[in-house]
């Protein structure tokens, strides 16, 4: 049988399909179709500081292709987390990854600390989040601000971090650089583009927040590039997702570059996604004869 196993940043996973942040919550309601092993690892809802009711309603829109959604970081904060979802997270057997955002820096350092004396496996530091006024993505659309943000929470992190980058930037590349110049020892991308609709009855956009964030499979070609392009300028591993729906979407994201993926929209539609992909995966590195997972990543031949 070929070897699903990966390890990204000192942290091993038993396969490399990871839960996208916000695609299953805190678990609870995924583990009545499956065991949660399923998944290689969870990264839970965006956390803040302090609880956050999100943005009003409606908050997603269908999209051809994908979807739309601007939920607004709505979770009942690190506190809540550490003491009510993380311990039962802890015995579902899969790697625990803290999704973190803020408004300020100080706001990251103090969840970072926190949550270095907990009993997570990694921490993915949320600088893309496109549907919220402040915080999120203010630190995630320049050089300086990745830098800096990635920097202050270093100093205050002693789990493995990784580094949540936006696409909705001129060159994820110089993004991607600047994250592990600072100290990331992995980044995921990529989180949403931002997108918009509009109801031609009432002139008005469908969201409430106006506009929205684009996933799922329109998105994946987008991903595909900019995961290669980061592959091209950076070392540490490179976590990818948007838009991966089928098994071989997952082996197309790692020949791009990608140590694992994460996937997020296709479980609104099938939640057993991740019981297909990772059989396509074993499937496909045995007809191959491909001993191990991880002999994918980045062996896609450029033209």
């Amino acid at each position: 049988m070929a070897n699903l196993n990966v390890t990204i940043a000192g942290v091993e996973f038993q396969n490399p399909v990871i839960a996208a942040s916000g695609t299953v919550g805190f678990g609870r309601e995924f583990s009545e179709f499956y065991p949660l092993s399923v998944f290689g690892g969870i990264s839970c809802k965006g956390i803040t500081l302090k609880e956050r009711p999100g943005n009003p309603p409606p908050r997603i829109a269908e999209t051809p292709g994908g979807m739309l959604n601007s939920v607004g970081l709505q979770n009942p904060g690190v506190e809540h987390f550490i003491k009510e979802d993380l311990p039962w997270l802890r015995q579902q057997g899969t790697v625990v990854i803290a999704n973190i955002a803020g408004n300020t820096p100080e706001d990251y350092c103090a969840m970072a600390e926190k949550l270095s004396d907990s009993s997570v496996d990694m921490i993915e530091l949320n600088i893309s989040c496109p549907n919220v006024k402040q915080g999120g993505v203010q630190f995630g659309t320049t050089c300086a601000g990745v830098e800096g943000i990635t920097a202050a929470v270093r100093k205050h992190c002693r789990k493995p971090l990784m580094v949540k980058l936006s696409p909705n930037v001129a060159d994820i590349g110089e993004m991607a650089a600047a994250a592990e110049s600072a100290g990331a020892d992995a980044i995921s991308m990529i989180n949403t583009l931002t997108g918009m609709r509009i109801d031609i009855k009432t002139r008005r956009p469908i969201l409430r927040n106006n506009t929205g964030g684009l996933s799922g499979p329109a998105v994946f070609p987008v991903a595909v590039r900019m995961v290669r392009q980061a592959y091209k300028r950076v070392k540490i591993p490179i976590v990818g997702m948007g838009g991966v729906s089928t098994w071989s979407d997952a082996v197309e994201m790692m020949l791009a570059g990608a140590s694992a993926v994460q996937i997020g929209t296709v479980l609104f539609r099938d939640p057993y996604a991740p019981v297909k992909i990772v059989e396509g995966l074993e499937q496909y590195l045995k007809e191959n004869k491909i001993a191990s997972v991880t002999e994918l990543t980045g062996g896609m031949e450029e033209w």
